[in-house]
C-alpha cells in the first residue's frame, strides 16, 4: 500500500555507511509499535502485517482500552473537579494575550527571521483555535494521555505551507516503527540496517485487543502526522500511559466504596420488623407455604442500581421493607412482632474521605481544594501549604509537555514554506520556549515577595558595597543575575543614558529617580 501524505526531504548522512552498526533499536519514548522486519522485507496490506512479526507483549493489546478507563474515569466527579483545577491552572486566557507565546530570545537568528517565526507561530494558533479551543484540547490530551492532528497542505503546491490542521481520535491511529535488520558478515550478529516509520489510520478504529476493525486503512507519512504525547511510559517501557493511569486504582476503590455505603444505608437504615407466625401443628412443608403466602401479602423487593444509582421497587408496592419472617410451633407465644433496631453509625463517612484525598493525591492535585468550604487566605508566601508548591511544579512540567504540540507543528510549518532547513532547526529547537500564562495567586505571590526580600537586602548591603562587597558579587549572589543577565541589563543602562541624553532634561521623576 503507497504511503498517504506528504514527506518532508531530507539530506542522507554520508557518514552513515561509516558509523558503527547498532544491534539496540532506537527508544521508544514515543509509544509507537515496534516491528521487526525479516530478511525478506515487510508489506502492509489490509491492515496485516505480512513477512514480520508484531511484538504484543503488553505494547498495544491493552492501549484502547486504557484510553477508554482514561475517559470513564474522567466522568467521576471527584476526578471531573480536580482535572479542571489542573486546566485552569495550566491554560490562562483573558481578552488581551494569547494563552502561550513563542519565546526566541535564547535562539541565535536575525530580528527577520525571530520576526517571521512569530507570525507563523501565530498562524499556528489560529489553525488550532487555541485562544477559544486551548482549554479543551489541553484536556484531551491529558486525560488520552497522546493527541494526534492531521496536517493538511495543498496538493501538489506544499510550499504554502500548512492549510489546516485536523484531530483525530487517538483510538483510530497508532504510530508504527518497523526496524529491518541485517547479519553482520563478520560477528553473524543481527544489527539494525533502517528504521521506518510511519502512522497506521483504521477508519473504524481498533480493538481493545489492538486488532483492526473492518473499514479503511492507511499507512500515512510521518511528516503529515504531528502527536504529542504524556511523555510517561508504563513499567516495561513500551506503552504510553496517561497522568491519571495512577489513579485509577484510587477511583475505583472510591466508586466502590460510596456504592457500598448507599447500599448499607439503604439496608441499614430502617427500623427492621420480625414477624413470628404462629403455624400451629401444621406439618412442616404446609407450614412453611403457609408462612411463603403471609410473606407474599406483605412483602416488597428494593433493588439497588449501582450504575445509575436509582432504587427500583420489583413488587410495585411499599407495605414493609426487607422484614424477617420466622415460623413458632403451637405451645409457643402464638404469633408475635418485634423490631430490630436500625444502623447507628449511618453518619461516618472518613473511609469515603480517605479514599479521596488518595484519589487527589494521586492526581497530584492539593487536597485542600477538595474541601469547597475552605475559606481562600490571601498571605504571604511563607503562608502557602507545601502541596501549593508541589502543585505548581506539576503544571509547569505539564505545560513543557505540551509545548511539544506547538513545535513539531512549527517545525512542518517553517520546512515546508524555506523559512529555514531541517538541519538549521534541529539546531535552534531545543532553545525555543513557550511563555504560558500564569492565573495562580501562589506563583505571583512568591515571585514579588522573592523580589521585595531581594531588594530589602540590597538597601541593607548598600553602605558596605565597595568596603566588603563588590558591584559584581552582589549582582550575583544577592539579585542573583547571570552573566548574560548583567551584560543585557548594563546595555540597557546604557541605551536609557543616552536616550535621556538626546531628549534633554525630561521629567524631573525621571531625573530624581
Amino acid at each position: 500500500m503507497d504511503i498517504f501524505g506528504f514527506e518532508i526531504n531530507r539530506k542522507k548522512d554520508l557518514s552513515a555507511s561509516k558509523k558503527a552498526p547498532s544491534f539496540v533499536a532506537p527508544v521508544n519514548d514515543d509509544g509507537a509499535q515496534v516491528i521487526e522486519s525479516s530478511p525478506l522485507g515487510s508489506q502492509f496490506a489490509g491492515g496485516q502485517y505480512l513477512s514480520s512479526y508484531i511484538d504484543m507483549e503488553g505494547a498495544i493489546k491493552s492501549e484502547i482500552d486504557l484510553i477508554t478507563r482514561y475517559r470513564s474515569m474522567s466522568l467521576i466527579p471527584e476526578c471531573d473537579q480536580a482535572i479542571d483545577d489542573i486546566i485552569h491552572e495550566a491554560i490562562a486566557t483573558n481578552d488581551l494575550d494569547s494563552p502561550v507565546s513563542i519565546n526566541l530570545d535564547q535562539t541565535e537568528l536575525s530580528d527577520q527571521i525571530k520576526s517571521i517565526i512569530r507570525d507563523e507561530y501565530d498562524e499556528i494558533l489560529a489553525m488550532l483555535r487555541f485562544n477559544h479551543s486551548g482549554m479543551d484540547l489541553f484536556r484531551k490530551w491529558y486525560i488520552d494521555g497522546r493527541m494526534y492532528f492531521h496536517v493538511l497542505t495543498e496538493k501538489g503546491a506544499p510550499k504554502k505551507g500548512i492549510q489546516g490542521l485536523r484531530y483525530i481520535d487517538p483510538m483510530k491511529i497508532k504510530k508504527i516503527r518497523e526496524i529491518h535488520k541485517k547479519k553482520d558478515d563478520k560477528t553473524g550478529v543481527e544489527v539494525i540496517d533502517k528504521v521506518e516509520e510511519y502512522y497506521h489510520f483504521a477508519d473504524a478504529g481498533f480493538d481493545k485487543t489492538g486488532s483492526t476493525n473492518s473499514g479503511q486503512h492507511l499507512r500515512i507519512s510521518p511528516d503529515a502526522v504531528v502527536n504529542v504525547t504524556s511523555g510517561m511510559m508504563d513499567a516495561t517501557r513500551t506503552q504510553i500511559i496517561g497522568h491519571l493511569h495512577k489513579a485509577l486504582k484510587s477511583a475505583n476503590q472510591l466508586r466502590m466504596m460510596e456504592d457500598a455505603l448507599v447500599i448499607y444505608r439503604i439496608t441499614r437504615a430502617p427500623e427492621r420488623r420480625i414477624f413470628y407466625i404462629d403455624v400451629g401443628n401444621l406439618p412442616k412443608v404446609k407450614a412453611e407455604q403457609y408462612l411463603a403466602d403471609t410473606m407474599t401479602r406483605y412483602k416488597n423487593k428494593l433493588v439497588y442500581n449501582a450504575d445509575t444509582g436509582e432504587i427500583r421497587d420489583d413488587r410495585r408496592h411499599m407495605s414493609m421493607l426487607e422484614d424477617f419472617w420466622l415460623p413458632r410451633r403451637e405451645g409457643g407465644r402464638g404469633t408475635e412482632i418485634t423490631t430490630l433496631p436500625g444502623g447507628q453509625n449511618l453518619g461516618e463517612i472518613e473511609d469515603i474521605i480517605y479514599f479521596q484525598k488518595k484519589l487527589y493525591k494521586a492526581l497530584n492535585v492539593p487536597v485542600s481544594r477538595l474541601e469547597s468550604d475552605q475559606q481562600f487566605s490571601l498571605g504571604r508566601s511563607s503562608e502557602i501549604t507545601r502541596d501549593e508548591v508541589k502543585f505548581s511544579r506539576f503544571v509547569d512540567k505539564l505545560r513543557h509537555k505540551f509545548s511539544i504540540l506547538f513545535l513539531e507543528i512549527l517545525r512542518v510549518q517553517l520546512i515546508l514554506k524555506g523559512v529555514m532547513p531541517s538541519e538549521e532547526w534541529d539546531e535552534i529547537k531545543e532553545f525555543i520556549t513557550f511563555d504560558y500564562q500564569k492565573d495562580s495567586h501562589f506563583v505571583e505571590m512568591k515571585e514579588a515577595e522573592i523580589y521585595r526580600e531581594r531588594a530589602n537586602t540590597l538597601r541593607e548591603l548598600d553602605e558596605y558595597v565597595g568596603k566588603y562587597f563588590s558591584t559584581n558579587w552582589i549582582r550575583k549572589n544577592i539579585l542573583r543575575q547571570s552573566e548574560d543577565e548583567i551584560i543585557q541589563i548594563d546595555q540597557e543602562i546604557e541605551d536609557n543614558k543616552e536616550t535621556d541624553d538626546d531628549d534633554g532634561e525630561g521629567d524631573d521623576s525621571f531625573d530624581s529617580y
